[in-house]
């Protein structure tokens, strides 16, 4: 004979399995969080550019940074880092303040990226730098695919931020080992009025 199986069993099992819970929403965003400011700062200090000036009275060729190009994207990448420790020390609407001005510094880091790779922008910082390619009459400039990472890291760092501005009011904090005294008694007290 065919043993039945009992109903509900499996479909507990997947739900449980498909329940999103609070502390994994934040897990996730401090994923993203950290993997946008990290592509940041690592695409900040690679060769985002070439220039090269042949009509110059000696021909010269310069390699740009991103810091060369723009200190701007790193620092907010940094800013990034800082925020991603935030995620984890607040709560309520200050948690849901850090998601927007993590979604600001993304949305910075993009403009920066796009902005700072421009062949003019490449072209100006690089005559800033040496009076050779100022002498060129027709720099060529070259850039290279690393400020598209850059831009890849504020897109993650930007969705980050809005993860955390929609959702973070609703996941935990810090646990009560961390927590100030007076804060880890509050969950205590209101056990006993209720008790009462």
């Amino acid at each position: 004979m065919l043993r039945r199986r009992r109903p509900g069993r499996g479909g507990r099992r997947t739900a449980r399995r498909a329940v999103v819970t609070p502390a994994r929403e934040r897990g996730v965003a401090a994923l993203v969080c950290a993997a946008g400011a990290g592509l940041t700062l690592l695409a900040a200090g690679q060769r985002w550019a070439t220039v090269r000036a042949q009509d110059s009275i000696t021909p010269y060729t310069q390699h740009l940074t991103g810091h060369d190009l723009g200190q701007f994207a790193s620092a907010l990448g940094w800013a990034g880092l800082a925020g991603l420790a935030a995620l984890f020390a607040t709560a309520g609407r200050v948690r849901a303040g850090v998601g927007l001005l993590l979604a600001l510094f993304g949305a910075g880091v993009v403009v920066t990226s796009v902005t700072a790779s421009r062949p003019s922008h490449v072209a100006e910082v690089a005559g800033e730098k040496s009076a050779l390619m100022r002498l060129g009459a027709h720099p060529v400039v070259h850039v290279e695919p690393w400020w598209g990472l850059s831009m890849a890291g504020g897109v993650l760092l930007a969705t980050a931020g809005l993860i955390v501005l929609v959702r973070g009011a609703r996941w935990p904090g810090l646990s009560s080992r961390y927590a100030r005294p007076e804060q880890a008694a509050k969950p205590a007290r209101a056990a006993k009025a209720g008790a009462a």
